[in-house]
């Protein structure tokens, strides 16, 4: 898992509406980078919900949020579609993305392990460094976790 202060991973990824997306082009800004397991799935759903409820705080704040999972851009824009979501979702079906912020690896559920996405947060200040780092996500309260210190972080 990346740390703070790091350079955050170049990364290009087709967003849902297969437009290619790159961290090198979002210089200058806050990025709010979530990495996310499934689309339409119960938690990944309330996430992206709470995620695109806060949007217009996170704009004041000038931050760009991104969700990231490995479903495909035609996936990502029937969940966008079907939840009225208004955040941009990528797609890393290459998993490129996903493993190099360390958010792909081994995970336990009722007792077996596979490899998967671990849920995770990454606020990425204008220079392109790690700013904050949220790993193995909770759900709940999260979002707002994030916006707290996102605006922290623009009064230092």
């Amino acid at each position: 898992m990346l740390q703070v202060g790091q350079q955050a991973p170049a990364f290009c990824l087709p967003n849902q509406d297969e437009v290619e997306i790159c961290l090198r082009d979002l210089k200058g800004k806050w990025v709010v980078l979530y990495f996310y397991p499934k689309d339409m799935t119960p938690g990944c759903t309330t996430e992206a919900c709470d995620f695109t409820e806060a949007l217009p705080d996170f704009e004041k704040l000038e931050a760009v949020v991104l969700g990231v999972s490995p479903d495909s851009p035609e996936k990502h824009r029937r969940f966008i579609e079907k939840k009225d979501l208004k955040i941009t979702l990528l797609s890393d079906e290459s998993k490129e993305a996903l493993k190099a912020y360390g958010a792909w690896g081994l995970k336990k559920m009722y007792g077996r392990e596979f490899e998967g996405v671990i849920r995770s947060t990454f606020l990425i200040d204008p220079d392109g460094k790690v700013a904050a780092v949220w790993p193995k996500v909770r759900v709940k309260g999260h979002v707002e976790a994030v916006r707290q210190r996102l605006e922290e972080l623009k009064q230092s």
